[in-house]
């Protein structure tokens, strides 16, 4: 049986080029289809936004009556509620926010030397210090009581 009629050159190079562009249409169309998968561990990065604290400018205060519950600071300025402080005079090593005014009570957090707090309650004195209720305007749930005297009144944010 002879073949040759039947295989003409240019229908065989014509087919193979179908066939190419056929392969190649589909494996673009799985490429652009297909889910992409990425190289990740298996996590996101957080993103994270520092807040720089303002450095202390003691404030001026007058008052006709002075507020009975107000505490001096050792730079003379008067702490007072919903008043802003600092952390200040810790060394770099930072204090411990407490859970109740005085020394014996648990520590809930340590806030970092020049971290803005909001004054929220006080002053309550105890074990030789005078106590003031903190919470930080960036999160609520970060709050306690701290002793005046590592505390530095700052304008409000």
């Amino acid at each position: 049986m002879n073949l040759r009629p039947y295989l003409n050159r240019f229908v065989l190079v014509g087919s193979l080029i179908v066939a190419a562009i056929l392969i190649l249409i589909a494996l673009i169309r799985i490429g652009w289809t297909a889910p992409r998968r990425s190289l990740d561990v298996g996590f996101a990065p957080a993103d994270l936004t520092m807040i720089p604290a303002p450095t202390h400018t003691p404030a001026a205060t007058a008052t006709a009556t002075p507020d009975p519950l107000a505490t001096p600071t050792s730079d003379g300025v008067t702490i007072m509620i919903n008043g802003f402080v600092q952390i200040s005079g810790t060394g770099g090593d930072g204090l411990r926010i407490r859970s109740a005014p005085g020394l014996n009570s648990e520590t809930q957090f340590r806030g970092e030397e020049s971290e803005v707090f909001r004054v929220a309650d006080g002053p309550q004195e105890a074990d030789g210090y005078t106590w003031w209720r903190l919470v930080a305007s960036y999160d609520e749930t970060r709050a306690g009581w701290a002793a005046s005297e590592f505390l530095a009144v700052v304008p409000s944010p």
